[in-house]
């Protein structure tokens, strides 16, 4: 039995945390831990336990006891019932078989469905070829597309076959866990050398963990396309809900979960030591922020605190880091190149002063090519290809039920709706269009148009996974107010829409209508801020307990009366919608506001008692206004491309939340609270490294700070790398009809399921005027054995083609020209100029090659 395993210190832990779990949930203690009045084994009793001792906030408020029971129990009998079973350790079961969550998912319970599909499948196998045979099965379920932050459980995303690799790698993990494999996600928080980062599944069998791409399957496991990248990481971690000691090295130990260290598996690097001084040059202690630049900011991969000495030690790679330290003295801040010492002093400011502009290089790890002998077969890459493209075609069929044009237009018919805004409702909801046309077919006759402008004020991924109970709950709830005197533009968005931020959406209207007295519901109607005060009163605030915030539901929160600060601000926003009151999160800084005598106002929880630390909830109001530069040529900006901004908030700075990509900044006041801001600049260039700008000013209350946008710029040079010869391109234009137009041709050999082609395909729509004003031809190609399907040309800029490369003719005669290639590293990327001189060179995942494109046509 597995309780005579747990060594007494950690049942010690589990009851503490699990009876301050219990007290904080008091207001839902029936709900939750009435299921201990059950008959358990004193291991289902350990392990429910354990479940609730680090079980986030959130899932205290929204679910129920009998949900986790049901899950131990399930897990339970897996292990007894798998081959692999009795072999797993019970610390290994506990920490990556157990856990019912691999992210902030909405949990489901997909662990029945998964192992019934699944068992058949894999319980004759080896526990190495079952974990090959169930990312098989995830590939017929999901493939790569980029989306927002808020992760779909794995049953919605079996329902629509698009996630990504976040969401991706939660399925995988489920699906291993379902069988009672241990499994993790694993991430690099973010990479050094391009905007972006990456999740991907460990899985243990037989005493050794081993890395695999989620939904991307390989022949053999410790194979992947971000194995290339891996080993330029300078983070990969693992987040394990629980007081966790394993071998692995801790990077952040935290008492509700632990982040381990695994980027030994994948690349090189070394233990730096920061030591942090006061202003006299005596050690202090201090939080010591490890931030890499991705996405035009600052972000922390790593925060640990130091010793009493001012010591702490991290793990990371051989790039480089800006180490960010505060205390109640000060912050301060020092870019570092991690390969030029083992130890780094931080000196802590109280009044730190950095007039001007600060330019630094941040470089990336260098590329470290593969040189292991140990390379997949033929045979192994055959029989792989074979499999991907009967997944591929499985997948296929099960997109090929959802709802079509023309289904969509005879509903649209039938409802007197227009047909286009029906169809891009149904085409956007994928697998769950019979929910979404079942919906609009029940409430169109009762409500008119308000039925299809309900779903319309919902994001993408909302459609996907919202049912009937909840669309109705809040379409019924809300159109009882639209008489009061408001434009639909405030309504629709404010009001009918359920959405707040990242929160899962579910049912609340109806019970908060019928929660709040008649008499409140006049208060608050008349005095928005009143309601403020109440849950301010009714709400504990209990941050730094969960990783993510922001993840209950609004009736849980309530139910609860006990939530993070931003799970309370969305609890706010829900009920002033629910009765009639336009509510929002207002945009740069997620402050809960309410419309009243024609303006935004905030919502002041000023009678909460205040966590430690936390920053003030108002501040006074002033406003940034940006400029050009006057240089030449400078680059557009575009928010979170190249350029961010941040607000100093105790101690360390918060990068404001405008739209990804945003452009239209310049020559407009932008309110902000006022206060201490950094502007970030950066030019990415093409090996990965940035040439960073910094800019600190201030924000006066009441007033304008006028910010120029500076940005360094790049020298561009494009160098021969080859030449293609007469005989090479003849070879290629009776293979492929390709000729090279004057201004010069892109080839890029793709492979179209896998994440790396899918990104350049986007980056080459994103870029389309400038490719397209070039003039240029772009060929896409795909070789026989991994043209898998069809391939979307739309938005594409218009000289590009996409045509099968036949025996892979045309790869194989360019191939002399081109250095340093495996032959198997998608996508490969060519600019050949007029003079058939191979002027780029990019192969594997790079995000960023549709920019060097452009940059090398136009200075070629």
């Amino acid at each position: 039995m597995m309780t005579s395993t747990i060594d007494e210190q950690l049942l010690q832990h589990i009851e503490e945390k699990f009876q301050y779990k219990r007290n904080l949930a008091k207001h839902r203690e029936r709900e939750l831990f009435g299921v201990f009045e059950q008959a358990l084994t004193d291991e289902e009793r350990v392990l429910l336990k354990f479940l609730y001792a680090y079980m986030p906030l959130h899932d205290l408020a929204d679910y129920d006891g009998e949900f986790f029971l049901a899950h131990v129990r399930r897990t339970l009998q897996t292990r007894e019932l798998v081959p692999w079973g009795s072999r797993i350790p019970d610390y290994m079961f506990m920490n990556f078989v157990l856990p019912y969550r691999v992210n902030n998912e909405n949990i489901d319970g997909n662990r029945e469905v998964i192992f019934h599909e699944l068992y058949g499948r894999v319980k004759d196998k080896s526990m190495k070829d079952a974990i090959l045979e169930t990312n098989y099965w995830c590939h017929e379920k999901a493939t790569y597309v980029g989306t927002d932050q808020r992760t779909v459980s794995p049953l919605n995303l079996m329902r629509t076959a698009l996630g990504r690799c976040g969401e991706q790698s939660t399925l995988a993990v489920a699906a291993l866990r379902s069988l009672g494999i241990p499994a993790r996600q694993c991430y690099t928080p973010r990479w050094a050398h391009c905007d972006s980062n990456h999740a991907w599944v460990e899985a243990w069998a037989d005493g050794e963990w081993y890395f695999l791409g989620a939904c991307e399957p390989e022949g053999r496991l410790n194979e992947g396309w971000f194995k290339a990248p891996s080993r330029r990481a300078m983070l990969v971690n693992t987040r394990v809900s629980a007081d966790y000691n394993g071998p692995e090295e801790t990077c952040s130990n935290h008492p509700w979960y632990t982040e381990i260290n695994l980027l030994g598996n994948y690349a090189l690097h070394k233990t730096i030591t920061i030591k942090v001084v006061n202003e006299k040059g005596k050690p202090t202690p201090a939080e010591v922020h490890f931030q890499m630049y991705n996405f035009a900011e600052f972000y922390s991969v790593s925060t640990l605190p130091t010793d009493e000495n001012g010591v702490v030690k991290f793990t990371t790679g051989y790039g480089d880091l800006l180490i960010h330290v505060r205390n109640d003295q000060g912050y301060s801040y020092r870019k570092i190149s991690v390969g030029e010492a083992d130890v780094f002093e931080v000196a802590i400011e109280s009044n730190l002063d950095h007039a001007g502009a600060l330019d630094w290089d941040m470089v990336p790890p260098p590329e470290i090519p593969d040189k292991s002998d140990d390379m997949m077969t033929d045979e192994e890459r055959h029989s792989n290809d074979n499999r991907v493209q009967h997944g591929t075609a499985t997948r296929a069929a099960f997109v090929d039920t959802f709802w079509n044009a023309e289904q969509a237009e005879a509903l649209a018919q039938e409802l007197g709706l227009p047909a286009e805004r029906v169809w891009k409702i149904l085409q956007t909801a994928r697998g769950n269009s019979p929910e979404i046309a079942s919906f609009l077919q029940e409430q169109t006759p009762r409500h008119g148009e308000w039925a299809l402008k309900l779903l319309e004020s919902l994001r993408e991924k909302d459609l996907q996974d919202t049912m009937v109970p909840s669309l109705v709950d809040h379409l019924e709830g809300a159109l009882p107010y639209r008489d009061r005197a408001m434009e639909e533009s405030l309504f629709v968005p404010y009001v009918l829409c359920p959405r707040v931020h990242f929160e899962m959406i579910a049912p609340y209207r109806t019970f908060f209508q019928q929660e709040i007295s008649d008499a409140d519901k006049v208060l608050y109607t008349e005095k928005p801020q009143a309601l403020a005060e109440r849950l301010a009163q009714e709400i504990k605030i209990v941050n730094d307990l969960d990783r993510y915030t922001g993840m209950a539901a609004p009736e849980g929160t309530f139910a609860l009366k006990c939530a993070d600060r931003l799970s309370r601000d969305i609890c706010f926003v829900a009920m002033a919608r629910s009765l009639g009151i336009p509510a929002r999160l207002e945009p740069l800084n997620a402050l809960p506001q309410y419309w009243q005598a024609g303006e935004w106002h905030d919502a002041s929880f000023h009678t909460e008692r205040q966590e430690a630390g936390a920053a003030p909830v108002e501040a006074a109001g002033g406003c940034i206004q940006f400029s050009r530069s006057d240089n030449e040529g400078e680059q557009e900006a575009a928010y979170y491309q190249n350029f961010t901004i941040a607000r100093l908030e105790n101690g360390v700075y918060r990068t404001l939340t405008f739209p990804f990509g945003e452009k239209d900044v310049y020559d407009k006041p932008i309110e902000v609270m006022s206060g201490e801001y950094r502007l970030t600049t950066g030019t990415r260039l093409s090996d990965g490294t940035v040439l960073v700008r910094l800019s600190c000013f201030t924000v006066p209350v009441g007033d304008v700070a006028l910010v120029p946008i500076v940005f360094r710029k790049e020298e561009v040079h494009v160098p021969v790398l080859g030449t293609v010869t007469e005989e090479q391109w003849r070879v290629i234009t009776e293979a492929a009809a390709l000729e090279i137009p004057q201004q010069g041709l892109v080839l890029a050999w793709l492979d179209p399921e896998r994440e790396p082609s899918k990104h350049i395909a986007r980056e080459l729509r994103e870029l389309k005027s400038e490719l397209d004003e070039w003039g240029g031809r772009i060929a896409l190609m795909v070789e026989e054995q991994r043209n898998r399907g069809e391939f979307n040309m739309e938005g594409l800029p218009i000289r590009t083609s996409y045509d099968e490369d036949a025996e892979g003719a045309c790869l194989q005669a360019i191939q002399p020209s081109i250095t340093e290639w495996n032959g198997q590293e998608y996508p490969l990327v060519l600019i050949v100029d007029q003079q058939y001189r191979i002027r780029y060179q990019s192969q594997g995942y790079k995000l960023g090659i549709g920019a060097d494109i452009v940059k090398t046509v136009k200075n070629m």
